[in-house]
C-alpha cells in the first residue's frame, strides 16, 4: 500500500462494505487514519509490560494509566475526533504513559527477584536433559526453575529471556546453566537442533516446526495451534516431556555474553564516568539497541557499533543487541564500553542513567552527549520511541526500515517536531553524531 493510502473498515459506511483505502467516506484523512493505528500500537506495547508486572503481583490501581488508555481508545471511536494534531499530542501522552508502566515494571522485578549485577553468561550445552525458556516472563521462569531444581534438567533461556541470569534471586538456581541462539527469529533453527522441551512465554513466538511441534509449550498469552497450553503455573508437562527426551552431550558455545548492568551499576561509576567526559577521553554515550528484525539491512547495527571510535561507549537492551553483543569493546579506563542493560523495557534503566548523569553534570539532556540509535519491529518499540519523545530527547536515530504506518506527512513531524532522524550508512551516521 503507498504511504498516502490508509485502509479502515470500522464502520458500514466502508467502502465497497470492504474499506476505505484513499479516504474515509466519514472524512477522515490517511494522516489520520496512520496516527490512530501508530496509537494503538504504542498502547498495545504498553499493555505488554503492565501484564508482566500485574502477573508477578503488581495489584495496585493505575487510574492515571486506566483514564487515559479509555479515554485514547475511545478518541479512534467512529466520527469522534478528525484532529490529527490531537493525536499527535496522544501519542506523546502514550510515551508519557509507558514511562511509568516501565517504571513500575521494574521496580516490580527488583522487589521479586533482587537488583540485576553484571554476570557472565555462557552459551553452549551441558550434558543432559534440557528445557529452553523464550520470551519475557520471568514470573514463569521462576517457577519453573522451582519446579525443576533436584531434578537434573538444565534451564536454558533464549532471546530476551538473557537478562534473567543476572537477577539474584534467578541467578542462585544453579540448573540456569546458560543462554542458547539469539534474537526471537532465530527459534525454528535453534529448537530443532536441539532436542529439549520448549516453553513460550509471551510475545517473539512463532508457528513451531514439525520438528519440536509436540515438545513446545505455552503458557500466559501466547497460544500457537495444535500446542499444548498451560494456563496456570504448573509446568509438569513441561517437566515430564523433557525427561522423555535424550540426553545431550557437553558443547562449547561460540561466545560468553555479559548482562545485567543496572541503574546503580552505571551510577557506581558515575565519577568515572564524569572525570572521563571533563577530560575528553569519553567523547559520547549511546543506546544502541531494541527489537530485532529478520532482514539484511539490521547489519546496520553491527557495523555501526564495530566503527565507533574507542573513547564512545555503547549501552544496549532488548534482542537488537544480539546484532553486535558478542564484540569485545574492551574498556577505558575501567569502565566497559559495550553495557547489556536488560530487556526492551530496560529502555526505562537508560533514561534512569541519562538523567541521572545530567544532574550528576549540571547539565540538560539537550546538552549530555547521548544519543539512542534504535531498531524497532513491533508494538513495544513504538510506545518507546514515544517514550523517548516525550522527554524530550533531542537526538534519536530510528531504523531498520521506516515504520509502516507512518507517511511522509507524519515521517516530517517526527524529524521536524521531534528530532527524530532514519539510519542511513553507520560511518555517515556517526559523524553526523559525534560531529
Amino acid at each position: 500500500m503507498e504511504k498516502d493510502k490508509m485502509f479502515c473498515y470500522q464502520c458500514s459506511q466502508a467502502v465497497k462494505g470492504v474499506g476505505c483505502v484513499t479516504a474515509g467516506v466519514c472524512g477522515k484523512s490517511p494522516t489520520l487514519a496512520r496516527l490512530q493505528d501508530n496509537l494503538i500500537h504504542s498502547i498495545q506495547g504498553m499493555s505488554g509490560y503492565l501484564y508482566r508486572a500485574r502477573r508477578i503481583g503488581f495489584a495496585q490501581p493505575l487510574p492515571e494509566i486506566d483514564e487515559f488508555v479509555s479515554r485514547a481508545f475511545y478518541s479512534m471511536f467512529t466520527n469522534v475526533n478528525f484532529d490529527p494534531e490531537s493525536f499527535i499530542d496522544l501519542a506523546v501522552e502514550s510515551g508519557r504513559m509507558n514511562l511509568k508502566v516501565m517504571k513500575l515494571l521494574k521496580v516490580a522485578y527488583i522487589e521479586q527477584y533482587g537488583e540485576p549485577e553484571p554476570t557472565i553468561v555462557p552459551s553452549g550445552v551441558k550434558k543432559g536433559k534440557g528445557i529452553i525458556i523464550t520470551g519475557h516472563g520471568l514470573k514463569v521462569l521462576e517457577e519453573l526453575l522451582k519446579q525443576t531444581e533436584g531434578t537434573g534438567i538444565n534451564i536454558y533461556t533464549h532471546s530476551e529471556m538473557l537478562p534473567a541470569h543476572a537477577y539474584p534471586e534467578l541467578k542462585k538456581y544453579k540448573h540456569l546453566v546458560g543462554n542458547l541462539g539469539k534474537a526471537w527469529h532465530d527459534q525454528r533453527r535453534l529448537f530443532s537442533k536441539y532436542p529439549f522441551a520448549v516453553l513460550a512465554t509471551s510475545n517473539c513466538v512463532l508457528l513451531p516446526r514439525k520438528e519440536y511441534q509436540d515438545r513446545i509449550f505455552t503458557t500466559g498469552p501466547v497460544r500457537l495451534p495444535g500446542v499444548k497450553h498451560i494456563s496456570g503455573y504448573d509446568y509438569s508437562p513441561v517437566i515430564e516431556k523433557a525427561m522423555s527426551l535424550p540426553e545431550v552431550d557437553e558443547a562449547s558455545g561460540e561466545t560468553v555474553l555479559t548482562t545485567g548492568f543496572s541503574r546503580s551499576v552505571i551510577l557506581s561509576m558515575k565519577n568515572s564516568i564524569k572525570e572521563l567526559i571533563e577530560a575528553g577521553r569519553l567523547r559520547h554515550i549511546l543506546l544502541v539497541g531494541g527489537c530485532d528484525s529478520p532482514t539484511t539491512k539490521m547489519q546496520y547495527y553491527r557495523e555501526f557499533v564495530s566503527l565507533l571510535p574507542e573513547d564512545t561507549l555503547v549501552l544496549t537492551l532488548g534482542c537488537g543487541k544480539y546484532r553486535f553483543n558478542d564484540l569485545d569493546l574492551g574498556h577505558i579506563e575501567g569502565v566497559p564500553r559495550l553495557i547489556d542493560l536488560g530487556q526492551c523495557n530496560d529502555a526505562i534503566v537508560a533514561i534512569d542513567i541519562a538523567a541521572s548523569l545530567c544532574e550528576f553534570l549540571g547539565i540538560s539532556v539537550a546538552e549530555l552527549p547521548f544519543t539512542p540509535v534504535l531498531c524497532w519491529m513491533n508494538q513495544d518499540a513504538v510506545s518507546i520511541l514515544w517514550s523517548l519523545i516525550a522527554l524530550g530527547i533531542p537526538r534519536i536515530y530510528l531504523g531498520p526500515v521506516l515504520p509502516a504506518w507512518a507517511n511522509e506527512e507524519i515521517l516530517e513531524v517526527l524529524k521536524s517536531r521531534h528530532g527524530v532522524s532514519f539510519i542511513s550508512d553507520p560511518k555517515e551516521d556517526i559523524q553526523r553524531i559525534l560531529g
